[in-house]
């Protein structure tokens, strides 16, 4: 008898093969992390956290976003020399961003250098920065960790917007403290600006933007009134928008109890006044062992791992992984 079609055993066999198939490799996860002002422990928390989720299995890269005063690399101890960084890739020197990531000291860590003796502009456009971001994405990694440039130009508040899980530092000073709800705005707004880009309300929130408008609008409550009066519809997608700004908060340099309840305030303030929710994952106290991690060129962590101060970052390292 002659026989017809496919045999069966190979489509046995094709359905093997398909099955076993190498999937596609997953996005790389991004955190940003990032500050109202310098001199708060922001790249101190960036090398720690990273360290920390590499030490756990991961592959890591961390990116020094400062393309105005790179120096994460001092910190992981990397000799910048002539190095490939960030600039190279932004001005097309490098295509690849694989090759700008070099490995550091710490197993399953690399690291892409900021810009170094950079002569040219340290500003980059909104394309770049979006450009950027889906690069990183494709890079050979679990997790890219961003260290945000100090204060809230439209780069870092684009780069901390974008990433998956977005973490504020600050330290218990008033100065620190003011520039936290100063970076927190604007970060907000910046994320209503690009969701409400062609929306008939643009005007409004391009008017709340400027805190003395006569419009009265000082809060995003405030503004959601004034959206309402427009078009009930854009309020209830301005509340999405607002639902889906949630970033983490950590204060650093604690030196008492009282300070510790800092987050838990500026936590509740965010809630209460700009209907922002934000997430108080916990406090690194001060620690003689940091600076002088940071003169050794050495995470806390690995220089120290029983130091309170490597503990707490660990403990904020497993709640940002859900651990």
């Amino acid at each position: 008898m002659r026989l017809t079609g496919t045999p069966n055993w190979l489509n046995v066999r094709r359905r093997v093969t398909r099955s076993v198939a190498p999937a596609e490799p997953l996005p790389a996860t991004v955190w940003a992390i990032g500050g109202g002002k310098g001199g708060i422990g922001k790249t101190f928390m960036a090398v720690n956290v990273a360290a920390v989720a590499a030490r756990s299995g991961r592959k890591v890269v961390l990116i020094d976003a400062d393309l105005g005063g790179a120096n994460l690399h001092t910190c992981l101890g990397v000799k910048a020399g002539s190095r490939v960084n960030l600039s190279d890739y932004f001005e097309d020197r490098v295509q690849d961003l694989e090759k700008a990531a070099i490995e550091t000291s710490v197993p399953g860590l690399r690291l892409i250098m900021g810009a170094l003796a950079h002569t040219g502009t340290a500003e980059t456009t909104y394309e770049q920065r979006a450009q950027l971001v889906k690069a990183v994405r494709e890079l050979k990694a679990d997790l890219v960790i961003f260290d945000l440039a100090a204060g809230m130009d439209r780069s870092t508040l684009d780069f901390f917007l974008e990433a998956d899980e977005s973490m504020l530092v600050t330290t218990p000073e008033p100065t620190a403290i003011e520039n936290a709800y100063a970076f927190l705005r604007a970060a907000f707004f910046r994320r209503l600006g690009h969701g409400l880009r062609t929306s008939p309300v643009k005007e409004v929130v391009r008017v709340a933007m400027d805190q003395r408008n006569e419009r009265g609008i000082r809060t995003p409550t405030d503004l959601i009134r004034e959206i309402d009066k427009v078009d009930p519809e854009e309020g209830a997608r301005f509340r999405q928008l607002m639902a889906s700004f949630s970033p983490r908060l950590v204060v650093n340099q604690i030196r008492s109890r009282d300070e510790v309840k800092i987050g838990f305030s500026i936590s509740s303030v965010c809630r209460k006044y700009f209907g922002i929710e934000v997430d108080y994952l916990g406090y690194v106290n001060y620690d003689d062992l940091i600076w002088r991690s940071v003169k050794e060129r050495q995470p806390l962590v690995l220089a120290y791992p029983k130091s309170d101060g490597a503990v707490y970052v660990r403990q904020i390292v497993r709640k940002m992984l859900r651990e």
